[in-house]
Protein backbone atom coordinates (compact mmCIF):
# COMPACT_ATOMS: atom_id res chain seq x y z
CA UNK A 1 0.00 0.00 0.00
CA UNK A 2 1.22 3.49 -0.98
CA UNK A 3 1.96 6.00 1.82
CA UNK A 4 -0.17 8.28 -0.34
CA UNK A 5 -3.08 5.77 -0.36
CA UNK A 6 -2.63 5.08 3.76
CA UNK A 7 -2.62 8.89 4.35
CA UNK A 8 -5.88 9.20 2.28
CA UNK A 9 -7.17 6.46 4.19
CA UNK A 10 -6.34 7.85 7.32
CA UNK A 11 -7.96 10.72 6.90
CA UNK A 12 -11.37 9.32 6.27
CA UNK A 13 -11.26 7.02 9.13
CA UNK A 14 -10.52 10.39 11.20
CA UNK A 15 -13.37 12.35 9.56
CA UNK A 16 -15.80 9.26 10.20
CA UNK A 17 -14.77 8.73 14.06
CA UNK A 18 -15.66 12.41 14.35
CA UNK A 19 -18.79 11.48 14.35
CA UNK A 20 -19.03 8.23 17.01
CA UNK A 21 -20.00 10.06 20.24
CA UNK A 22 -19.70 8.87 24.03
CA UNK A 23 -22.44 6.28 25.14
CA UNK A 24 -22.34 4.85 21.80
CA UNK A 25 -22.29 0.97 20.11
CA UNK A 26 -20.08 1.05 17.26
CA UNK A 27 -19.76 -0.81 14.60
CA UNK A 28 -15.94 -1.84 14.15
CA UNK A 29 -15.36 -2.32 9.92
CA UNK A 30 -12.37 -5.54 9.14
CA UNK A 31 -9.86 -4.34 6.54
CA UNK A 32 -6.85 -1.91 6.42
CA UNK A 33 -9.03 1.23 5.70
CA UNK A 34 -11.51 0.26 8.91
CA UNK A 35 -8.20 -0.55 10.55
CA UNK A 36 -7.70 3.31 11.19
CA UNK A 37 -10.89 4.00 12.67
CA UNK A 38 -10.48 1.67 15.14
CA UNK A 39 -7.14 2.91 16.25
CA UNK A 40 -8.58 6.50 16.49
CA UNK A 41 -11.38 5.62 18.18
CA UNK A 42 -8.87 3.34 20.97
CA UNK A 43 -6.60 6.84 21.08
CA UNK A 44 -9.76 8.50 21.89
CA UNK A 45 -10.79 5.94 24.52
CA UNK A 46 -7.03 6.46 26.26
CA UNK A 47 -7.22 10.12 26.16
CA UNK A 48 -10.94 10.18 27.48
CA UNK A 49 -12.42 12.22 24.52
CA UNK A 50 -14.69 9.39 24.38
CA UNK A 51 -16.26 7.27 27.05
CA UNK A 52 -18.90 4.10 27.46
CA UNK A 53 -18.11 3.16 24.00
CA UNK A 54 -18.71 -0.52 23.72
CA UNK A 55 -17.16 -1.96 20.17
CA UNK A 56 -19.08 -4.93 18.09
CA UNK A 57 -16.02 -6.46 15.67
CA UNK A 58 -17.26 -7.71 12.50
CA UNK A 59 -14.57 -10.56 12.32
CA UNK A 60 -11.95 -12.43 14.85
CA UNK A 61 -9.02 -9.93 13.58
CA UNK A 62 -11.34 -6.73 14.42
CA UNK A 63 -12.01 -8.65 17.51
CA UNK A 64 -8.47 -9.14 18.34
CA UNK A 65 -7.03 -5.41 17.46
CA UNK A 66 -9.81 -4.06 19.62
CA UNK A 67 -9.38 -5.88 22.42
CA UNK A 68 -5.59 -5.34 22.26
CA UNK A 69 -6.04 -1.62 21.75
CA UNK A 70 -8.10 -1.45 25.07
CA UNK A 71 -11.57 -1.22 23.52
CA UNK A 72 -14.45 -2.58 25.66
CA UNK A 73 -16.24 -5.49 23.66
CA UNK A 74 -19.24 -6.24 22.81
CA UNK A 75 -21.92 -8.69 20.84
CA UNK A 76 -25.16 -8.40 18.71
CA UNK A 77 -26.95 -10.88 21.43
CA UNK A 78 -25.81 -8.21 24.07
CA UNK A 79 -26.74 -5.16 22.17
CA UNK A 80 -28.79 -5.81 19.23
CA UNK A 81 -29.05 -2.50 17.77
CA UNK A 82 -25.40 -0.50 16.44
CA UNK A 83 -25.60 3.32 16.97
CA UNK A 84 -23.09 3.60 14.57
CA UNK A 85 -20.66 1.76 12.28
CA UNK A 86 -17.17 2.46 10.26
CA UNK A 87 -16.58 0.30 7.46
CA UNK A 88 -14.29 0.31 4.47
CA UNK A 89 -15.51 -1.09 1.13
CA UNK A 90 -13.86 -2.42 -2.22
CA UNK A 91 -16.10 -0.01 -4.35
CA UNK A 92 -18.82 2.50 -4.33
CA UNK A 93 -21.45 3.83 -6.86
CA UNK A 94 -23.03 7.09 -7.27
CA UNK A 95 -26.32 5.73 -5.40
CA UNK A 96 -23.95 4.74 -2.32
CA UNK A 97 -24.39 1.03 -3.12
CA UNK A 98 -21.30 -1.07 -2.74
CA UNK A 99 -18.94 -4.51 -3.42
CA UNK A 100 -17.68 -5.29 -0.42
CA UNK A 101 -15.90 -8.42 1.30
CA UNK A 102 -12.30 -8.44 -0.37
CA UNK A 103 -10.93 -9.38 3.03
CA UNK A 104 -13.44 -12.15 3.27
CA UNK A 105 -15.65 -10.77 6.35
CA UNK A 106 -18.99 -9.94 4.19
CA UNK A 107 -21.24 -11.95 6.13
CA UNK A 108 -20.48 -10.45 9.27
CA UNK A 109 -20.15 -7.05 8.40
CA UNK A 110 -23.64 -6.95 6.33
CA UNK A 111 -25.62 -8.24 9.63
CA UNK A 112 -23.69 -5.64 11.77
CA UNK A 113 -24.37 -3.00 9.12
CA UNK A 114 -28.19 -3.78 9.29
CA UNK A 115 -28.14 -4.03 12.63
CA UNK A 116 -27.10 -0.12 12.65
CA UNK A 117 -28.66 3.17 12.37
CA UNK A 118 -26.07 4.51 10.94
CA UNK A 119 -23.65 2.82 8.27
CA UNK A 120 -20.57 5.83 7.63
CA UNK A 121 -18.67 4.08 4.62
CA UNK A 122 -14.88 4.87 4.50
CA UNK A 123 -12.56 4.73 1.20
CA UNK A 124 -10.04 6.72 -0.70
CA UNK A 125 -11.33 8.13 -3.94
CA UNK A 126 -9.86 5.56 -6.31
CA UNK A 127 -12.96 3.40 -4.78
CA UNK A 128 -15.30 5.34 -6.37
CA UNK A 129 -16.87 4.53 -9.59
CA UNK A 130 -19.79 5.16 -11.87
CA UNK A 131 -21.04 1.17 -11.99
CA UNK A 132 -20.36 -0.90 -9.67
CA UNK A 133 -18.31 -3.93 -11.08
CA UNK A 134 -16.00 -1.54 -13.04
CA UNK A 135 -13.16 -2.70 -10.41
CA UNK A 136 -13.41 -5.58 -8.54
CA UNK A 137 -15.30 -8.84 -8.74
CA UNK A 138 -18.79 -9.88 -6.52
CA UNK A 139 -17.46 -11.99 -3.03
CA UNK A 140 -20.31 -14.58 -2.63
CA UNK A 141 -19.82 -16.85 0.48
CA UNK A 142 -21.47 -20.32 -0.06
CA UNK A 143 -21.45 -23.45 2.40
CA UNK A 144 -18.85 -25.71 2.02
CA UNK A 145 -21.06 -28.72 1.17
CA UNK A 146 -21.81 -28.63 -2.86
CA UNK A 147 -19.76 -25.27 -3.51
CA UNK A 148 -18.65 -25.95 -6.66
CA UNK A 149 -22.37 -26.47 -7.39
CA UNK A 150 -22.89 -22.69 -7.76
CA UNK A 151 -20.02 -22.24 -10.59
CA UNK A 152 -21.93 -23.30 -13.54
CA UNK A 153 -24.86 -20.97 -12.14
CA UNK A 154 -23.07 -18.14 -11.90
CA UNK A 155 -21.39 -18.06 -15.45
CA UNK A 156 -25.06 -18.18 -16.58
CA UNK A 157 -25.64 -14.99 -14.99
CA UNK A 158 -22.84 -13.68 -16.80
CA UNK A 159 -19.71 -14.20 -14.75
CA UNK A 160 -16.54 -15.05 -14.63
CA UNK A 161 -16.20 -17.50 -10.90
CA UNK A 162 -13.11 -17.84 -8.98
CA UNK A 163 -12.83 -19.67 -5.59
CA UNK A 164 -10.63 -17.71 -3.38
CA UNK A 165 -7.44 -19.35 -2.35
CA UNK A 166 -4.84 -18.87 0.35
CA UNK A 167 -1.31 -17.96 -0.64
CA UNK A 168 -0.67 -21.49 0.21
CA UNK A 169 -3.35 -22.60 -2.88
CA UNK A 170 -5.54 -24.20 -0.37
CA UNK A 171 -9.35 -23.03 0.02
CA UNK A 172 -9.98 -19.51 1.78
CA UNK A 173 -12.36 -20.21 4.63
CA UNK A 174 -14.48 -17.17 6.53
CA UNK A 175 -14.58 -16.81 10.21
CA UNK A 176 -17.64 -19.25 9.80
CA UNK A 177 -15.45 -22.13 8.02
CA UNK A 178 -17.31 -20.99 5.11
CA UNK A 179 -15.98 -20.70 0.91
CA UNK A 180 -16.14 -17.87 -1.07
CA UNK A 181 -16.31 -17.49 -4.98
CA UNK A 182 -14.97 -14.26 -6.11
CA UNK A 183 -18.12 -14.10 -9.37
CA UNK A 184 -16.49 -11.29 -12.08
CA UNK A 185 -19.76 -9.92 -13.51
CA UNK A 186 -18.53 -7.29 -15.33
CA UNK A 187 -20.67 -3.99 -15.43
CA UNK A 188 -23.16 -4.43 -13.28
CA UNK A 189 -26.62 -2.61 -14.18
CA UNK A 190 -28.92 -3.71 -12.06
CA UNK A 191 -27.20 -4.09 -8.47
CA UNK A 192 -30.77 -4.96 -6.63
CA UNK A 193 -31.68 -7.85 -9.23
CA UNK A 194 -28.48 -9.45 -8.85
CA UNK A 195 -28.53 -9.46 -4.85
CA UNK A 196 -31.80 -11.11 -5.31
CA UNK A 197 -30.84 -13.67 -7.85
CA UNK A 198 -27.71 -14.51 -5.73
CA UNK A 199 -29.97 -14.67 -2.51
CA UNK A 200 -32.30 -17.56 -4.29
CA UNK A 201 -30.03 -20.13 -4.31
CA UNK A 202 -29.71 -22.40 -1.48
CA UNK A 203 -26.10 -22.37 -0.23
CA UNK A 204 -25.40 -18.93 -0.60
CA UNK A 205 -25.23 -17.39 2.71
CA UNK A 206 -24.16 -13.96 1.53
CA UNK A 207 -22.58 -12.03 -0.84
CA UNK A 208 -21.06 -8.52 -1.17
CA UNK A 209 -23.50 -6.48 -2.80
CA UNK A 210 -24.73 -4.14 -0.07
CA UNK A 211 -27.61 -1.87 -1.51
CA UNK A 212 -28.92 0.83 0.10
CA UNK A 213 -27.24 -0.15 3.19
CA UNK A 214 -24.67 2.68 3.75
CA UNK A 215 -26.33 6.22 4.78
CA UNK A 216 -23.09 8.00 4.46
CA UNK A 217 -19.76 7.57 2.38
CA UNK A 218 -16.24 9.25 3.66
CA UNK A 219 -14.23 9.69 0.00
CA UNK A 220 -10.75 10.86 0.66
CA UNK A 221 -8.82 12.42 -2.40
CA UNK A 222 -6.18 14.50 -3.12
CA UNK A 223 -8.33 17.82 -3.42
CA UNK A 224 -9.71 17.01 0.07
CA UNK A 225 -12.09 15.07 2.25
CA UNK A 226 -15.79 14.18 0.99
CA UNK A 227 -18.95 13.37 2.76
CA UNK A 228 -21.44 12.08 0.94
CA UNK A 229 -25.21 11.34 2.58
CA UNK A 230 -28.25 8.63 1.17
CA UNK A 231 -31.25 11.00 0.13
Amino acid sequence: MGSDTSRLKEQAARRAVEFVQSGMIVGLGHGSTALFAVRRIAELIRSGALQDIRGVPCSRNVFEDARKLGIPITTLNRNSVVDLTIDGADEVDEHLNLIKGGGGALLREKIVAQASLCEIIIVDESKMSSVLGTRCAVPIEVTPFGWKSHIFPLEKLGAEVMPRRNRDGKLFKTDQGNIILDANFGLISDPAKLAADLKARAGVLEHGLFINIATDVIVAGKGGVRHLERN
